[in-house]
């Protein structure tokens, strides 16, 4: 359900829907987005706003979603820099080089779940319809960052490697970050099994461990995991202030019908996308 408290705004132009976090709004030289199903053109369990090329949908089609959703984000395909994920925890910086790949032509980079960039003009975008999207911002160095952290991703720390990247490439202090976690299956609605749980066990403390999955009851090795708890912990351990991690306000799977969520339509669904960019100057 969509908390009383609300970090985003939903926002509707020209038939299609996004979120963008109020936070992030406050800073001009700055565009942020999150993806929803409201509007585009893809069909069936696809319907409508399908982000993703790797879901069997029609690729002209997504191509086209991407089109409709940049003219309502402010930004154009050429601008943008579609990560390659496949689960891991590499990150890598992109730079105006970059710029139409993943979305208008083929990349010259794979397994890759994080971007960094300081160039203006260069969009940022990740591919979600469960896993946590992670938004950092530096406003002292102005430099962004997005990652796609997954169970794996959280359990390999892919929120250090991200911050650990924009501290080598552009100096940035983890104490002037805002970090927003974006739109994901909460706990409540993310029931995992005994080896996922080990794995957690492994890369946090027990204390950590202790807010970040509890048993289910009258299910024997069965837990409800929480994603964005864990990822919180890992930025305030990274050195981001409690004050500056902005948390969702909205479960993709309690709201299958505005977000698209892989648990919750069995694997039949399209893919939602967050954009992150530095804006050009006038």
């Amino acid at each position: 359900m969509i908390n009383k408290n609300r970090t985003t705004t939903y926002i509707e132009k020209d038939n299609v829907g996004f979120l963008q976090y109020k936070k992030l709004n406050e800073y001009p030289w700055l565009m942020n987005a999150f993806s929803t199903r409201k509007g585009g053109f893809s069909k069936g369990q696809y319907a409508e706003m399908n982000l993703s090329f790797t879901v069997g949908d029609d690729p002209e089609t997504v191509k086209e979603n991407f089109r409709i959703f940049g003219d309502a984000i402010g930004i154009k395909r050429e601008q943008m820099v579609y990560a390659a994920q496949t689960h891991t925890n590499n990150v890598m910086r992109v730079d105006p080089s970059c710029k139409g790949m993943g979305v208008l032509h083929d990349r010259n980079f794979d397994n890759i779940d994080g971007l960094v960039t300081d160039d203006p003009g260069v969009c940022l975008v990740g591919s979600y319809a469960d896993c946590v999207p992670l938004y950092f911002v530096d406003p002292v160095r102005h430099c962004i960052g997005l990652s796609h952290s997954g169970w794996r991703g959280t359990v390999t720390k892919i929120g250090r490697n991200t911050i650990e990247l924009m501290r080598k490439e552009f100096g940035t202090d983890p104490n002037d970050l805002i970090c927003c976690i974006g739109p994901c299956i909460e706990k409540e609605c993310y029931e995992v099994s005994a080896d996922v749980v080990e794995e957690f066990k492994k890369a946090y403390t027990s204390a950590q461990c202790d807010r970040i999955y509890m048993p289910v009851e009258g299910k024997e090795g069965k837990y409800l995991l929480d994603l964005p708890m864990a990822n919180c912990l890992l930025l305030e351990e990274c050195g981001v202030r409690p004050e500056n991690i902005i948390l969702p306000d909205l479960c993709t799977s309690c709201n299958k019908e505005l977000l698209h969520s892989h648990r919750a339509s069995g694997g039949k669904r399209g893919g939602m996308c967050a954009f992150l960019m530095i804006r050009e100057s006038d």
